[in-house]
């Protein structure tokens, strides 16, 4: 029997990932990788195959099936969420139809509670922790870009070693992804939510992208501020990490590329809906429930919450 992993929204993470197992897989005998997107960008997949354009090759990756409809997909084995988590609750009723008894769900999308969320709505279903550094973005339909050289997958389950979650760390580093199964996922989701939920409310706050939050003192020190805010939070939390994560999230931000930005920068720029309450508000929430002051989050929500 086959195996199928559903990826789920073709944005810059969900293209660039599953491009590379939809060109790995291509016409493979047990893997088959399915492609769950909508409009027009559905439409040119259809068409001409999702391009997918890197920092060393552009390609173009042909899925068994692209399709807005998963009950032509059937019953998936895996199920690899990549939508905004403003998205969260509608992409759950959707793919509701090729979730059985032995689907596991690997939810890539930014937020520090986003698997709990969906054990919620879907109880019994096995939920993975993901999380992903990597700027990608949706150029135009049917073509997706990534850039900067960032590109790491961390997920894992509860602390626990499977043979399930071994076999998917193999299957994506054989398509080239830069894949690690990490046995403590929960220091690793809160490691990237730190560095999303600073850089996404901040390049939005004084609309300016990765880099030049460290190259003015005013933007560096409010950066700080927030970096150490949401720490205290995480530690409330009772999360642990194996190095300073201050310093960790400054040099992230080092690492990329100038002009790049923030997907929420990007969606506040375009009047698009945002992530600010899965990103910026939940420190502020999360913050009062532990009894954690937060007030450069205050402040930076109150102004984005006016736009």
């Amino acid at each position: 029997m086959k195996t199928k992993i559903v990826i789920v929204g073709l944005g810059g993470v969900g293209g660039y990932y599953g491009g590379l197992l939809a060109k790995q897989y291509a016409g493979h005998p047990e893997i088959e990788i399915y492609f769950v997107a909508r409009g027009a960008h559905l439409q040119k997949v259809k068409e001409n195959g999702l391009t997918v354009i890197t920092e060393t090759e552009t390609f173009v990756a042909r899925p068994t099936l692209a399709t807005d409809n998963v009950l032509e997909i059937g019953t998936a084995d895996y199920v690899i969420l990549c939508t905004k988590s403003y998205d969260l609750h509608a992409t759950i009723e959707q793919i509701k139809p090729c979730v059985g008894n032995e689907t596991v769900i690997l939810p890539l999308l930014n937020g520090a509670d986003i698997s709990e969320r969906i054990r919620t709505l879907l109880p019994g279903t096995e939920v993975w922790n993901g999380c992903v550094y990597i700027v990608g973005r949706l150029n135009e339909p049917g073509v997706v870009e990534s850039s900067g050289g960032l590109h790491d997958l961390f997920f894992g389950y509860e602390d626990q070693t499977s043979k399930r979650l071994l076999f998917m760390e193999k299957l994506m580093k054989d398509a080239g992804i830069k894949a690690f199964f990490s046995e403590n996922i929960r220091m690793n989701i809160w490691r990237k939510f730190i560095f999303i939920s600073t850089t996404a409310s901040l390049t939005s706050y004084f609309n300016v992208g990765f880099r030049d939050l460290l190259t003015d003192e005013k933007r560096k020190a409010t950066t700080i501020a927030f970096l150490n805010e949401v720490a205290a939070v995480a530690k409330a939390e009772g999360v642990v990490f194996d190095t300073d994560i201050v310093d960790t999230a400054v040099h992230h931000i080092e690492r990329l590329p100038f002009g790049a930005t923030s997907s929420m920068h990007s969606d506040f720029k375009a009047g698009r809906n945002t992530e600010l309450d899965t990103l910026t508000k939940i420190v502020i929430d999360m913050g009062k429930k532990h009894g954690v002051a937060t007030p450069t989050y205050e402040m930076v929500y109150k102004k984005l919450i006016e736009r």
